[in-house]
């Protein structure tokens, strides 16, 4: 059974969910939707920017899962928040998803000069029955503390990149003392953590796969990930991390992993200004 957390809003979200970043082919993400809802997911993480709403939306017509138990995900692109479109980018994502909601919007990426005014249109969304949650994503402390001191809504959620190879156990502890749900993409660093020894030793040692305790550690930590595959035994394997527990000893021992290491990139319009 997967787990729900209580955002700070209220909204009730699951702890597992499949990330669909780097699959716009259309066979691949109806395979990857059928696969996790069969296997029990709720939780659908998209973006604008993914190239693949459309396609999410032709697989939530068809799986036969009752629109209310879903958790539906996007976010607002960069060049968006530069137009300052933000209320048509969100319209457009919710036509090619064919919703009349998402359960959560986020802004994508922290854009300097925009992410200020891109909330403010965030909170106005949060005021309508088109959205029921919003959040943010890849933002450091600074930016939250500057969108706390702007206007006083806290975001529900603050999808990062985190796994054992990039623990920030600086931001996790504020975002958990403000009542922000951390979100992990790239839980499994891009499968770098599949190879690891220490966590090949660990996964001997419960009789798990690798990916289950690099996934197990995260749900410890008390964050909820979106892992991302179209292989149906991974997506089924995946959704088995609820049903056993990390030793104290043995999550200190993942912890000493960390080394910052990043296997999604930062887009190309932010590489060159600091954000």
């Amino acid at each position: 059974m997967i787990e729900t957390v209580l955002l700070n809003n209220h909204t009730r979200m699951p702890r597992l969910g499949i990330g669909m970043n780097h699959m716009e082919n259309e066979k691949a993400v109806i395979t990857a939707i059928n696969s996790a809802v069969t296997a029990g997911y709720r939780m659908i993480d998209t973006a604008s920017s993914y190239r693949n709403e459309e396609y999410i939306g032709q697989a939530i017509a068809k799986c036969q899962i009752p629109r209310r138990d879903l958790f539906i995900i996007s976010k607002v692109w960069n060049t968006a928040q530069r137009l300052g479109d933000t209320a048509g980018a969100f319209e457009r994502s919710l036509e090619r998803l064919q919703l009349n909601y998402v359960d959560l919007y986020m802004i994508h990426w922290p854009v300097p000069g925009c992410y200020g005014a891109t909330w403010d249109e965030l909170a106005k969304l949060s005021t309508s029955r088109a959205v029921l949650a919003i959040g943010v994503s890849n933002f450091e402390i600074r930016h939250l503390e500057a969108l706390r001191k702007a206007s006083g809504i806290v975001p529900a959620v603050n999808q990062i990149e985190c796994h054992p190879l990039n623990y920030n156990k600086e931001l996790i502890e504020y975002c958990q003392s403000n009542g922000i749900e951390v979100q992990a993409y790239a839980p499994l660093a891009g499968g770098a953590c599949l190879d690891e020894d220490i966590i090949c030793v660990v996964a001997t040692k419960y009789a798990r796969t690798p990916a289950q305790i690099a996934l197990r550690w995260a749900i410890q930590k008390g964050l909820s990930v979106i892992p991302g595959s179209s292989n149906t035994d991974h997506i089924r394997s995946n959704a088995d991390i609820f049903s056993f527990e990390i030793e104290e000893e043995d999550m200190a021992i993942l912890d000493t992993m960390s080394r910052g290491y990043r296997s999604a990139g930062i887009p190309d319009d932010l590489k060159d200004i600091p954000f």
